[in-house]
């Protein structure tokens, strides 16, 4: 009944959200331009001190702006928001190599930019970074830009709900949700 529920809510989303989206403006301040949100794929952490899980959230849309894939999951909750955030975008960037070709990706936390610029000021995320690094190198273009929450909603919106779940979640799918078990941690 609750899997029928956050189905019937994930369309509902879709019905009522399904319009163009406007461009953003990249946050290079010495450059700026303006980008699309078409093949981007944006993502959010959510994470509360008195939540017991970190929510994820991901959404990839074609160069249309049409969403082509999304997914969300939770984790035990993580050390900060920032660590979720750094964990969305892990995830994010393997779905994207598993399934599509993009190489954008958008966060609303400006921090999780910064960190990427110059990871050495930040050394309690060494082994966090190391799997983006890993990652990294995988995608010939890899770019990460702000947009502004505003832009940003529906991945905040899968992050949010994921973490108010209160067992294991995991959802990858699109417009017909398909949820899949969680694998047994090793």
């Amino acid at each position: 009944m609750l899997v029928r529920y956050a189905e019937s809510e994930c369309q509902a989303w879709f019905d009522t959200n399904d319009v163009a989206q406007p461009m953003v403006q990249e946050t290079n301040i010495a450059n700026p331009q303006v980008i699309s949100l078409g093949n981007i794929c944006l993502l959010d952490g959510s994470w509360t001190t008195s939540a017991n899980f970190s929510g994820l959230g991901w959404v990839w849309m074609d160069n249309t702006g049409n969403t082509q894939l999304m997914g969300m999951k939770n984790l035990p909750r993580r050390e900060s928001a920032l660590h979720s955030e750094v964990e969305a975008l892990r995830w994010a960037m393997e779905n994207m190599l598993q399934h599509s070709t993009c190489q954008r990706f958008g966060t609303d936390y400006k921090e999780l930019i910064a960190m990427l610029d110059d990871p050495h000021a930040w050394p309690s995320f060494a082994t966090e970074l190391e799997k983006i690094e890993t990652l990294r190198i995988c995608f010939p273009e890899f770019s990460i830009t702000h947009v502004p929450r505003a832009r940003n909603q529906f991945s905040d919106f899968l992050a949010k709900n994921a973490r108010s779940f209160h067992r294991e979640l995991l959802f990858i799918g699109c417009s017909i949700p398909v949820w899949l078990p969680i694998p047994p941690q090793a």
